[in-house]
């Protein structure tokens, strides 16, 4: 943009230079004119000078913005590769955790199983304990009142039912 603004002036200005030249030339007064003449010289040589240094200028500025903008984006790629990297990274961190964890669940869930199913066969086996206190115990009340029990000393639970008349 700014090159293209400083060929502009450059341009306007030495094309006014033929039109200043032109003007003298009907002048009677060689002394005034010569005073123009040198003006437009300097004038012209001033904004040759100005126009170099500011092309100059411009050039640098274009190779400098150039290189900030190549380095820029090898700093962007060079993050953008350890972002990644650093992703895969945790993402494979993640994957073994979570399969470290699920075998950890498996395990614990066998022995909870294993506790569980040992847990009931103890209850089952101090419930039967206690159902056979229980009836016998019973047992015991029906004789101590003087009745009798049917079919015999035989557990009242393995009894089969008295056959009523219906």
């Amino acid at each position: 943009m700014r090159t293209k603004l400083a060929a502009i002036l450059v341009t306007a200005v030495l094309s006014a230079v033929p039109g200043v030249y032109g003007q003298d030339s009907g002048s009677a007064d060689k002394s005034t004119s010569s005073d123009v003449k040198t003006a437009a010289k300097t004038t012209t040589q001033d904004t040759k000078d100005a126009a170099k240094t500011t092309g100059h200028a411009a050039k640098a500025a274009g190779k400098e913005t150039a290189k900030d903008s190549r380095v820029a984006a090898k700093d962007t790629a060079k993050g953008a590769k350890g972002a990644t990297k650093d992703t895969e990274a945790a993402a494979k961190t993640t994957g073994k955790d979570s399969k470290t964890l699920a075998k950890d669940t498996a395990k614990d869930s066998k022995t909870v199983a294993k506790d569980t199913k040992e847990a009931a066969k103890t209850a089952a086996k101090d419930t039967k304990d206690v159902a056979k206190r229980t009836g016998s115990a019973i047992k015991e009340g029906v004789k101590n009142i003087g009745h009798k029990i049917r079919g015999g000393d035989e557990k009242p639970a393995g009894a089969k039912p008295a056959d009523t008349p219906k």
